[in-house]
């Protein structure tokens, strides 16, 4: 572990006096998420193509995911930015670049012991792991699920490392690479996909794909590596426990580590609940949720991740600090909710069509695009609330607060486990449906306690900080200007009829009446004097003049 990768005798590390404008910045990270995001679209695509949604390996291969992606989150990018990012961001602004170079060491060193640790245990661990996480799985189903759950988690030490050159890269407001860097992994998850595709049986083809995860996991991490040897001047790792700085992102570590974990718990809810649904529930979760994490990986955590920074070099007590948390908040709202309202009406109300597009082919059928579309359905619930309260999140971290947020967050994943029991369990009996309808309840029931846990944070928050709002008005202009645009959009559909036409021309068919939905609310949007959207208009102008 005392090994140098490089040595430390090259470039200063540069600080924030190089910071792209705050906009900028989150739109760097919406760029980056933008691109990662679609070719996860195409890997899904690809996946539900071969595999389809309704049969086992489609099941176990969505369900083996989850599990390492579990520790990816509970040790990677949130738990990182939220404790590394403001300590190290404040040393770089101090010019402190010894300093930073030592926590970034110690605290990428202590993160591989630990990850090393975890990774042995879990491929030793596996049926264990899959006996907990999905329970109503037996036979060839946890077969395959326990062998790729071993396939898939020496990959989770590379992702995690990748989100350590992310805690740093952020912390340089180099935002863009960091969240394009898993693009590689997509593709490369794609391509192991495609190679072996046309003469593979579903198990053999996931147990390919799993491979390429773990391949691409070492690239996505590999391809950061430079610039961060770049910027820090090389780093030297270490299990250095004893220095201050060290000791304080290890406090904060702790607890948003149980945060993350706890929030973590409710994806785990969903499976668990899911593996006792009809076959396809657990992978109908998981395409439901790469959709509904396009807009809001987009449109919020872009906003919230870009923002982390800035709020770690203003948090403070003073008078005028406080104002300008509470205008950066504001701000960061209204960006937020201009995109993720009509996000959420497009999921309720053209939901079929959006996953017809972008899913429907091969063995995933019309009817499961509906079945998704339910499920998007139930997502849109709470869609607004967990997109504004990653912002308010990040802003509890800036402040150095990292018990409230874990406080909230065990709250809302207790709501989600009762809730979603009784919604996709019991109502579907009471309603006298198919069982399988039951996932729309799971993703509701997670909705409702969402807004729990938003109006807790905000509450809280508005205590210590003063008062924050929206401007009156806006949020009621957006649902209303989303929820006429799509009455525009299905008023057209009903001349265009896209189920009755051919695959090629459905697809078309239903491109245009998204299009239509879209073009709508931004004329409604402008007409409406909604900042956003007149700024939009006028970008979109000046660029076909």
């Amino acid at each position: 572990m005392g090994r140098p990768f490089p040595p430390p005798c090259t470039p200063r590390l540069r600080g924030p006096s190089l910071n792209p404008p705050r906009r900028r910045a989150a739109s760097l990270v919406a760029i980056g998420i933008l691109a990662s995001r679609l070719f996860g679209l195409i890997r899904q695509r690809i996946i539900a193509h071969y595999l389809g949604q309704a049969t086992f390996a489609a099941d176990a291969f969505y369900a083996a995911f989850r599990i390492p992606n579990f520790l990816q989150n509970l040790f990677g990018e949130g738990v990182l930015s939220a404790s590394m990012i403001p300590e190290y961001t404040r040393l770089v602004a101090a010019g402190r670049e010894k300093d930073a170079r030592h926590l970034a060491g110690a605290v990428g060193g202590l993160l591989g012991a630990l990850v090393l640790a975890v990774v042995a245990i879990g491929v030793t661990a596996a049926p264990v792991l899959v006996d907990v996480i999905v329970p109503g799985f037996h036979g060839p189903r946890r077969e395959l699920a326990i062998t790729l759950v071993r396939i898939l988690f020496p990959g989770v030490g590379a992702l995690v490392f990748s989100a350590w050159c992310l805690a740093i890269l952020n912390s340089h407001r180099r935002f863009l690479l960091s969240y394009t860097a898993p693009v590689i992994w997509n593709v490369t998850i794609i391509a192991a996909t495609l190679i072996p595709s046309r003469h593979a049986t579903s198990e053999q083809l996931v147990i390919w794909t799993a491979w390429g995860a773990v391949v691409g996991s070492v690239l996505q991490f590999a391809i950061q590596l430079p610039a961060v040897w770049k910027l820090t001047g090389g780093v030297q790792l270490s299990l250095d426990t004893k220095d201050e700085r060290v000791r304080k992102v290890l406090g904060n570590f702790a607890p948003v580590f149980l945060s993350r974990g706890v929030v973590q718990i409710s994806g785990f809810i969903d499976a668990m609940i899911a593996s006792v649904l009809p076959l396809g529930a657990v992978a109908v979760i998981s395409n439901s949720q790469t959709l509904y994490l396009l807009p809001v990986s987009l449109f919020a955590m872009s906003v919230a991740a870009a923002e982390l920074p800035e709020l770690s070099e203003e948090a403070g007590d003073s008078a005028p600090r406080k104002e300008a948390l509470r205008a950066r908040i504001t701000a960061g709202s209204e960006r937020i909710a201009f995109f993720i309202i009509p996000s959420a009406v497009a999921f309720l109300a053209l939901g079929h069509w959006i996953a017809g597009i972008l899913l429907q082919s091969g063995r995933f059928s019309r009817a499961d695009s509906y079945w998704v579309w339910a499920t998007l359905a139930g997502s849109s619930v709470g869609m607004l609330a967990g997109s504004i309260g990653r912002l308010l999140t990040s802003t509890y971290y800036a402040l150095g607060d990292i018990r409230t947020p874990l406080k909230y967050a065990v709250l809302r994943v207790t709501l989600t486990l009762v809730l979603g029991l009784a919604a996709a369990l019991w109502l579907p009996k009471l309603l006298h449906i198919d069982l399988k309808w039951g996932t729309c309840g799971l993703t509701a029931s997670a909705g409702i306690a969402g807004w729990v846990e938003f109006v807790l944070l905000r509450r809280s928050l508005r205590g210590r900080i003063g008062d924050f709002s929206m401007p009156a008005g806006l949020v009621p202009k957006l649902w209303g200007a989303a929820l006429a645009a799509a009455v525009a959009a299905w008023a057209l559909s009903f001349a265009l009829q896209p189920d009755t036409h051919g695959a090629l021309l459905r697809t078309l068919t239903s491109a245009a009446l998204i299009a239509v939905y879209g073009a709508s609310y931004l004329g409604l949007a402008a007409i409406l004097q909604i900042h956003e959207a007149q700024a939009m208009l006028r970008r979109v102008l000046r660029n076909s003049a």
